[in-house]
């Protein structure tokens, strides 16, 4: 799997980033279940009386999240993050030095059913981030939601994990001296129902907001128009969060689960789009770097799928 990422700069982006990453990772997701589940029987417990002292404290840190967070280097170098990365495994390269004088917003494709490749090497050190772009800080944004569910907003903050809301990511862009880069998963919750093996279909061309491919996981056949898919993109409108049915191996055995494939994924990070700071973009303005970006996007893959065994005749579809 070829994850592949383009990566924008300026002193300052202005950006509208509802494009982001709607679920965290398999191992995250059943932490937020456990957090969510603790919290509910702390309630219920004779210790309820923490429970409502940690309640006054998320309304009073409702709004860190969107602040940059509260990330953490102990966190994201946990030791189990090498057995996540080894698990499939993962790696990062770069194609050309970022330097740290400027922020950066990175457009993170594809989104899959599960962003594994994002997590691995954005919010951890697993996969060397901070020695291959040094005097960077990557965050990756992710629906408010899941910092709504107790004691797992602070795990996931630790990890550099903040919200996708446009001040969240207006926050990190704007911030003086550089060095920050916001990493979105562009195609947001819809690409994640177009994720299956072999795919290789974006959700980029309508989605320009952010200006102004996935083999872990089979899935159940949902084409536009069927069914399923009309269900999912009504829950989708409603809720946020898509919801793909999806399965691939088991505990034990290889057949059927929802343990992802051990599949290689390889995140590489393009060449940087530099970007003056314009206060009013006009529509042609938003059109044109949205162009550029594409083009960026698509010589990335072009010049590195021959590595990673992807075939001369498949490219990248962008609906």
């Amino acid at each position: 799997m070829l994850d592949v990422s383009a990566s924008t700069h300026g002193s300052r982006v202005r950006s509208h980033t509802r494009s982001c990453s709607n679920k965290p990772d398999a191992r995250l997701s059943s932490a937020a279940q456990v957090c969510l589940a603790a919290f509910v029987l702390l309630c219920l417990s004779d210790w309820w009386i923490l429970a409502a002292l940690y309640a006054g404290w998320l309304y009073l840190d409702r709004d860190t999240p969107s602040c940059g967070g509260r990330r953490s280097n102990w966190v994201r170098s946990w030791r189990v993050w090498t057995y996540f990365r080894d698990y499939f495994p993962i790696t990062l390269m770069k194609t050309a030095d970022l330097d740290p004088r400027y922020n950066y917003l990175f457009g993170f494709h594809p989104h899959g059913v599960l962003v594994a490749g994002g997590f691995g090497n954005f919010c951890t050190e697993a996969s060397g981030f901070s020695r291959m772009f040094p005097g960077l800080t990557p965050y990756l944004l992710m629906l408010p939601f899941w910092f709504r569910v107790p004691f797992f907003r602070e795990y996931i903050m630790g990890g550099g994990l903040v919200s996708c809301e446009k001040a969240s990511a207006s926050y990190l862009l704007s911030r003086p001296g550089g060095g920050q880069a916001a990493v979105i998963a562009v195609g947001g919750a819809p690409e994640s129902l177009d994720a299956r093996p072999g795919a290789l279909t974006l959700q980029l061309l309508q989605r320009k907001g952010f200006v102004k491919l996935n083999e872990l996981f089979d899935q159940m056949q949902n084409p536009a128009g069927s069914a399923l898919r009309r269900v999912q993109d009504r829950l989708q409108r409603m809720m946020g969060v898509a919801l793909p049915l999806f399965h691939a191996r088991g505990v034990f055995q290889y057949s059927f689960g929802l343990l992802p494939y051990r599949k290689p994924i390889h995140t590489v990070v393009g060449r940087p789009i530099p970007v003056a700071q314009n206060p009013c973009p006009s529509k042609d303005d938003i059109d044109a770097l949205h162009t550029l970006y594409m083009e960026a996007l698509m010589q990335v893959f072009e010049e590195n799928k021959k590595n990673y065994g992807i075939p001369e005749d498949k490219h990248l579809t962008f609906i």
